[in-house]
């Protein structure tokens, strides 16, 4: 390989690089302004995306101040900024139109932006469509009824909605007799394959469903709903390390969703991978600082790696933030119990006893903590709880300890 040519895959490699990385910068502004949006902070988000439209011009940008704009009720702004939206990415602003112009009243408008959504690229679900709550407006006018006349979904499109209904109500076997009517159907064999792999994985067929993503996803590359549900199958056949990398090919992609990095550091977790699972957490809470889940993980992932006292400090963040939760009583209890912080963690089990008394798990610990702390009469009350409440475990606690 020449000189000359080596400068020019580097400069390539550069670009690529430099592009990547910026796009994954306008995913970071995209994730905080809909966090700030969904928190009820329009003007934070606005603030936010007018810095980000300083630096590049992405439609996702636009429609992300579109929908900000609509919290605060200045709908001329939104238009506008769903109109910017389809000049750099055509049809990607369609649907909020029809949204806004239906909040408006405007059903006649509303419905020649929801036409060209439905022959676009960005086309909505039927399901999402129907539960929108912005249509409730013209919902009950002719011109919505008419709409609705004309058949906007395909058979293929209408089965694979109905079997993820399905699965989604536990209905398994009313979603294979949909399968085997849309393998009688002109549906593409990819759909077909699809449709499979969301019973598969409903089911337990983890392997089975990982072998037709597999295939299809070698026809098309970085495909999101076959990436997503291929990290599901992997998830569910115990390859974290499998899911964490398709998790990252659909952040690396510009996936604006910030449950991806909630998802990956599960993973990363399971494999050990503690810094990685921690950064991906940190990088979540600078989005929702207050999220339980988050935050619980957080500690999860510090105490594993040996931090309790870090731990502590998330656990106790959740515990200020959601004092309600059994389970943040939980949490911060389990990690004193490691610690062997007897009194504290009986504490903590007892706060959440008050809240969930059918924990029998929770009891056996407290019991345990109790009989650590030399309280034997009040170990033993708590063990017995435990055993009533079906705790097996309990039982060699009782015959050692509570029997005379």
């Amino acid at each position: 390989m020449t000189f000359k040519m080596k400068k020019i895959i580097t400069l390539i490699l550069i670009l690529v690089i430099a592009g990547t990385v910026y796009g994954q910068h306008t995913v970071d502004y995209i994730l905080k302004a809909r966090a700030f949006t969904e928190g009820g902070k329009p003007d934070q988000a606005i603030n936010l995306v007018n810095h980000a439209l300083s630096e590049t011009k992405e439609s996702r940008l636009f429609t992300e101040r579109a929908e900000a704009n609509m919290l605060k009720g200045d709908y001329s702004a939104a238009i506008s900024d769903f109109n910017e939206a389809n000049k750099l990415t055509p049809f990607s602003g369609e649907y909020g139109l029809s949204r806004i112009y239906s909040l408006k009243g405007d059903a006649g408008t509303a419905l020649y932006h929801l036409e060209i959504n439905m022959n676009s690229p960005f086309k909505k679900g039927e399901k999402e469509v129907l539960l929108d709550p912005a249509f409730s407006t013209i919902e009950n006018r002719q011109e919505w009824r008419q709409f609705w006349k004309k058949e906007w979904y395909s058979t293929t499109e209408k089965s694979i909605s109905e079997i993820e209904y399905y699965i989604s109500a536990g209905k398994i076997d009313e979603s294979k007799d949909v399968l085997q009517e849309l393998k009688k159907s002109s549906g593409s064999d990819n759909d077909i394959l699809y449709a499979e792999a969301l019973i598969d994985v409903a089911t337990g067929k983890n392997s089975e469903a990982m072998k037709l993503i597999t295939g299809m996803n070698t026809e098309n590359p970085g495909d999101e709903k076959y990436l997503r549900i291929l990290a599901k199958a992997q998830t569910g056949a115990s390859d974290a390390a499998g899911a964490s990398t398709t998790y990252s090919q659909l952040l690396s992609s510009g996936v604006a969703d910030a449950g991806l990095l909630m998802l990956r550091a599960d993973c990363y977790r399971k494999t050990g991978e503690t810094d990685k699972a921690l950064a991906d957490i940190r990088k979540y809470l600078e989005i929702y600082p207050e999220n339980r889940a988050a935050l619980d993980l957080a500690g999860k992932v510090e105490a594993r790696a040996g931090d309790n006292l870090k731990a502590l400090q998330y656990f106790s963040e959740n515990l200020k933030l959601h004092p309600n939760d059994p389970e943040c009583y939980i949490d911060r209890a389990d990690s004193y119990f490691v610690s062997r912080s007897w009194d504290l963690a009986i504490n903590d089990y007892s706060m959440s006893l008050d809240l969930n008394p059918a924990n029998s798990d929770v009891w056996l610990n407290k019991g345990i903590s109790l009989l650590n702390s030399g309280k034997v009469e009040d170990a033993c009350h708590d063990f017995r709880i435990a055993f009533r409440l079906g705790n097996k475990r309990v039982s060699d606690y009782i015959s050692r300890n509570c029997i005379k």
